[in-house]
């Protein structure tokens, strides 16, 4: 109740259905308004009758003390009893510019750090972009926002959230030496800015197979002029496709090899020519055609959860990986994207992956506007009452978390239905798309509003 009272005071209003609406607009303003309140009372009371989601939702929601990182951290113990012994969990976001889900996953990290033995931030940017991020974290030289900036200024993650991270894990790295957090990038990379990629495959062939050495440095001349991805995607399809070939041949030549020793040596060069073919062999695709593009994003999912099993493996550490809700969940919500990361990952890992996603049910985020101008920060108003995020927000926590494997029956039938959710890229508008929570996700962070995040100042 005190819930209720509390959204009454901050002005909730809700979306009026078409029929209602249409009888409005020819009653009396006082009428229009009367039956605006008895739509309101009977959703109100659908939802919240003895046998509804959200008393069902009620009794097993675990509230929130904050989503700053820092400070006590026990109402966070279920959260990491709900990953259980996962070695990935996937943390997802609603928005991909907004301040509370990256400082909640700051928290979250730091919980599992502390708790759970984690060791490594996942996040989707490019593996090379990994690799630089790893080296700073792990003391490397360098000014983190100037890194920051020169790595994520065209993506929503050049942020003072993203430098509090990164300045957080190497402060926590100069205090635990031995137990050294790591970072990783997961997903593809423009051809020629990974220089360092190029260099770890042709250096390993130098020391260990210099009869491969010719042939490798051919094969990857081509790819190594490109500059960024829209230099690549300006050529024609035909040469897209040989450049694809070559990354391919290459990594073949050098996987057929067994290393005479140094297996972890071999095993990073080869990450690095996987990593080069799968950049060029997502290229090659027909992009910015529909049966191109659902290609593409296949492939995209397929090889993110690839390189993040590859490196828990690899490493022996337990990873949370940080993408937007699509990409960590289960089922997918749009045509466009046929089978997403988080299906891979439990088709790779079973119930050792964890899939969490985020709702909101208001507030502010970064995005680019159509036309691809500068990030701007956009608002949304409060859920309407065709939406999940409506029913979420009725729950008398401001921000909580729910196991959705175990909510109560009458939640959990609420759950399987897909409704209007709130769920945004980088660009704007976007969405609202229709979700099913329960198919897509193991738990569930609601939080009430959000805030944009804060772009680096220059």
């Amino acid at each position: 109740m005190a819930r209720r009272v509390r959204a009454a005071r901050r002005g909730r209003r809700a979306a009026v259905p078409l029929l209602v609406a249409a009888a409005g607009a020819l009653l009396a303003p006082e009428a229009a308004h009367a039956a605006n309140r008895a739509a309101d009372h009977a959703a109100n009371h659908a939802a919240n009758r003895a046998d509804g989601p959200v008393r069902a939702l009620e009794r097993v929601a675990h509230p929130l003390r904050s989503t700053a990182p820092g400070g006590a951290t026990a109402d966070l113990r279920p959260l990491a009893a709900m990953a259980g012994d996962a070695t990935v969990v996937g943390l997802g976001e609603a928005t991909h510019g907004s301040h509370e889900f990256f400082t909640m996953k700051h928290r979250v990290f730091r919980h599992l750090v502390e708790e759970k033995g984690f060791t490594t931030f996942a996040q989707e940017v490019s593996w090379t972009t990994g690799l630089r991020f790893d080296a700073y974290v792990r003391g490397g030289p360098g000014d983190v926002r100037a890194l920051v900036h020169r790595e994520l200024a065209k993506t929503p993650w050049d942020t003072e959230e993203y430098v509090a991270l990164l300045t957080w894990m190497r402060a926590h790295n100069d205090r635990h030496p031995h137990r050294p957090l790591r970072f990783m990038g997961n997903d593809l990379n423009y051809p020629g800015t990974g220089r360092e990629v190029f260099d770890g495959v042709t250096d390993y062939v130098r020391r260990h197979e210099p009869d491969l050495l010719p042939r490798i440095t051919e094969l990857y001349a081509p790819l190594r002029r490109l500059a960024d991805g829209d230099a690549h995607m300006g050529r024609p399809r035909a040469e897209r496709e040989r450049l694809a070939r070559q990354a391919r041949t290459a990594y073949r030549l050098l996987a057929e090899r067994r290393p005479h020793h140094g297996q972890r040596q071999f095993a990073w060069a080869l990450q690095h020519a996987r990593s080069i073919r799968q950049t060029a062999t997502l290229y090659s695709f027909a992009l910015h055609t529909p049966d191109g593009d659902r290609r593409a994003m296949l492939y995209r999912d397929r090889l993110m959860a690839q390189n993040t099993a590859w490196w828990q493996r690899y490493t022996g550490t337990k990873v949370l990986l940080s993408a937007h809700n699509s990409h960590v969940a289960y089922a997918s919500y749009d045509p466009r994207y046929p089978k997403m990361q988080g299906a891979f990952l439990r088709d790779r890992l079973g119930a050792k992956y964890v899939s969490v996603g985020f709702t909101f049910e208001r507030g502010a985020f970064l995005a680019m506007p159509d036309g691809g101008t500068p990030w701007k920060s956009f608002s949304v108003p409060p859920a309407t009452r065709d939406m999940n995020e409506y029913t979420l927000d009725r729950v008398r926590h401001e921000d909580f978390y729910v196991d959705l494997r175990t909510a109560p029956k009458p939640a959990r039938a609420w759950l399987r239905t897909a409704r209007p959710t709130y769920t945004i890229g980088a660009g704007w508008p976007d969405g609202p798309y229709r979700v099913a929570l329960g198919p897509s996700h193991d738990v569930l962070i609601h939080l009430h509003d959000v805030t944009a995040a804060h772009r680096q100042r220059p």
